[in-house]
């Protein structure tokens, strides 16, 4: 018996070793927990836009439990599963009361609460998006153009608000119609309350308390590397032929409106700037990909010239419940990252290297910009990114030193262990997936490049 206890006493210590050092492999990651040199917390800093396919099994279940209790009738009931799905715990961005039959909610999205309320017979939900003191018909006649492409929500006058309002029967108020409601809501409300006041100086912004300013030290630092970043690229295009290198300077276009969104997460005009710069390219007209990539420059070189003070009104900490852009299959992220790791090649084999490493960085970074992905995919992501900019990750505090560029050296030992340490902390979810370590390069950036994405494009996230 002393021996059976003996043993039990070594595993249940061997499984707390274990968890205890995946936890500080994630706590290493993603910038939280104690610095080595013990001076404090590790910055906290978020990056990239939300996305919520990144649900654990239990609020999956919940999902499971509202559309059951709907069905079943049990309307007070299905709301509470509903919500608790809609919840991250981690970032409270929902706050959730009911008392019998009624109740009320509030969600954040981004630089807009939704607030909202239920009874027996209705659930409403409202967004506050700017005050407007006096009726201007220019506003107006934008807010009535904009109801054509709603489906859920519609525009609104309290006095002199503006809002966005969405309401529903509790006997219709199924999970997925309060889902893609309020995402409408939520999500249309956080990116018209930026336009409207840009556009219209009669309106006055309201409703912003909640939002977390960046301190001085990131904004410097995000300013920094936004004009050090857009700089490079833009002298890289320079020295080459813009006919027999477009598809590689698109490439370095492209990647650059992705790390910036990614890395330095402007919010407002930023963000809508990077759109158009990436709505050049893809939109569906004649005009060869060097008159694109000229354009794309352009307005590359307009960004460079916002004054300081712009830029730094649109660098704010924000919470999210609704993603902007939807889940994919997995295949579709696949067929990114081989598409671009196939370009590559010959970028890598005739002295490109750098143009190489951004095509190679584009793949994936596509994916993470466009699709709302599955959290252990940013995960990964996460760790090429700071591998591929430790210099602009140690500016902003971060301890890490993936790879030092000056000697070409890699901390092979550190992103193993993190890789393992992801693949673990995402087992239950996703058991077959298998990013295979020992296939990694450490020779040279642009061959870690290509076989870290290679092994994304790989990866199995389906269920066992």
């Amino acid at each position: 018996m002393d021996k059976l206890k003996f043993g039990l006493f070594n595993l249940a210590s061997l499984v707390s070793c274990l968890t205890s050092k995946s936890q500080r492999m994630f706590d290493r990651l993603f910038g939280k927990g104690k610095k080595k040199d013990g001076s404090g917390a590790a910055p906290a800093i978020s990056f990239g836009r939300y996305s919520d396919n990144n649900k654990p099994v239990a609020k999956t279940n919940r999902w499971t439990d509202a559309d059951n209790l709907f069905k079943e009738k049990k309307y007070p009931e299905s709301i509470d599963a509903f919500f608790d799905y809609l919840r991250d715990d981690a970032l409270q961005n929902v706050v959730y009361e009911r008392n019998g039959m009624e109740g009320r909610f509030h969600l954040y999205q981004g630089s807009k609460i939704v607030r909202g309320q239920f009874n027996g017979d209705n659930l409403e939900a409202e967004v506050t998006l700017a005050r407007m003191p006096q009726p201007s018909v220019p506003v107006m006649r934008r807010l009535l153009e904009m109801n054509f492409n709603l489906f859920y929500s519609r525009f609104a006058m309290d006095k002199d608000r503006l809002c966005m309002r969405f309401d529903t029967a509790m006997a219709t108020a199924s999970p997925s119609k309060l889902y893609y409601g309020l995402k409408e809501l939520s999500t249309k409300a956080d990116k018209q309350d930026d336009l409207l006041v840009q556009d219209f100086a009669m309106l006055e912004t309201v409703d912003t308390d909640h939002i977390k300013e960046m301190t001085a030290a990131e904004k410097e630092v995000k300013l920094e590397y936004l004009h050090k970043w857009i700089n490079q690229t833009l002298d890289t295009i320079n020295g080459l032929d813009a006919e027999k290198y477009s598809g590689g300077i698109a490439y370095l276009l492209l990647s650059l409106i992705y790390r910036i969104d990614y890395l330095i997460t402007p919010e407002g005009k930023i963000l809508n700037e990077l759109e158009k710069i990436g709505g050049i390219y893809f939109r569906k007209d004649e005009r060869p990909v060097p008159e694109k990539n000229r354009d794309m420059a352009e307005e590359f070189r307009k960004m460079l010239a916002i004054p300081k003070e712009e830029v730094f009104k649109h660098l704010i900490r924000s919470t999210y419940t609704f993603s902007i852009v939807a889940p994919q299959q997995y295949k579709t992220v696949a067929d990114s990252i081989h598409g671009a790791n196939q370009n590559l090649v010959w970028y890598r084999d005739n002295n490109h290297p750098a143009i190489a490493c951004q095509i190679a960085e584009y793949g994936i970074s596509y994916c993470q910009y466009s699709y709302s992905l599955p959290k252990a995919i940013t995960e990964f992501y996460h760790l090429f990114m700071m591998v591929s900019y430790c210099d602009y990750f140690k500016a902003l505090g971060y301890k890490n030193a993936y790879y030092d560029a000056s000697t070409g050296k890699f901390d092979t030992d550190a992103i193993k262990a993190d890789i393992e340490s992801i693949q673990e902390r995402w087992k239950e979810k996703y058991p077959l997936m298998d990013f295979k370590t020992a296939n990694l390069r450490f020779d040279s950036l642009v061959n870690f490049c290509h076989t870290y994405t290679n092994e994304m494009e790989f990866l199995n996230l389906d269920p066992k």
